[in-house]
């Protein structure tokens, strides 16, 4: 499985696991306070990726003295 497949299915679980909390598709009667929580959650799962890509973004190492070679050479 590819990366993007990857990614595409689990954001198309969470998306329809906040659709059915936010629209009540189920009619499951959930109380109106996950409701309220839902309606931000995209936003939170958004920051919360962006801070795991930044914590674990030293995994380039071949990019990085790549990068620092053509500074040296610009220089």
């Amino acid at each position: 499985m590819t990366k993007l497949v990857e990614w595409v299915l689990g954001i198309s679980v969470i998306s329809a696991a906040l659709a059915l909390v936010t629209f009540d598709l189920l009619d499951m009667r959930l109380p109106e306070a996950y409701r309220e929580v839902a309606g931000p959650m995209p936003l939170y799962l958004l920051l919360v990726f962006g801070c795991y890509e930044v914590a674990t973004f030293n995994g380039c190492e071949e990019a990085s003295k790549e990068l620092q070679a053509q500074i040296k050479e610009a220089k």
